[in-house]
């Protein structure tokens, strides 16, 4: 049920900061597709460590939806001049019980591709001095959905990766070593996801 609803919305799509701002303290045009049936459509705001959807049409009162209220939102991010769709899905995401939280849809088919964005805070180290310095960045965490839609994390390496996608593993294998992804890249693991549903006929 969910499988066919996100077929019917996918469009791939990747994330970055803004400038100065991350993509998420910024109002974008989109619409919101709540519970009830009805679409607003104006600009959107989302709040994805929140679960909450702000929308505004012009100089009118902003409302805010949780992801209880809503089924669906788009925007169209500037920053990567690309449209980007999130989900309500139910998720056990802090060991407690499921509750519907968003999700970005980055690829669909028989491995279905989700991410949750959040800030972290990153040590870097750097030639001009001893030492370190930490840096906050945008980061995505990777879930994988199978087709009776479980939802398991993924933060592996390449190798687990292929793991997952045999038998069809040494063909991935071969488009990514020939396109160079990265597949902590998720504009790149979508592409990769992506391939390997197309291979699978799914």
């Amino acid at each position: 049920m969910i499988i066919r609803s996100l077929c019917f919305f996918l469009i791939i799509s990747t994330t970055a900061a803004h400038a100065q701002k991350w993509p998420f303290e910024l109002w974008h045009d989109g619409k919101i597709v709540l519970q009830s049936g009805d679409t607003l459509k104006g600009f959107v705001k989302y709040d994805l460590q929140q679960d909450m959807v702000q929308f505004n049409i012009k100089d009118k009162v902003i409302e805010t939806f949780t992801a209880r209220k809503v089924l669906f939102f788009e925007i169209f991010d500037t920053s990567v001049h690309k449209y980007r769709q999130f989900f309500t899905i139910p998720y056990n995401i802090n060991g407690g019980y499921s509750a519907p939280i968003f999700f970005e849809l980055l690829a669909v088919g028989k491995i279905t591709l989700l991410a949750r964005e959040a800030l972290e805070y990153k040590t870097y180290n750097t030639p001009y001095y001893v030492g370190s310095y930490s840096r906050l960045v945008l980061v995505n965490k990777f879930f994988l959905m199978d087709q009776k839609e479980n939802i398991t994390t993924f933060n592996g390496t390449r190798e687990d990766l292929l793991d997952l996608m045999e038998p069809k593993s040494e063909e991935v294998r071969k488009y990514m070593k020939e396109n160079h992804f990265d597949i902590t890249d998720k504009y790149d693991l979508a592409k990769v996801v992506d391939y390997y549903n197309s291979l699978t006929g799914i």
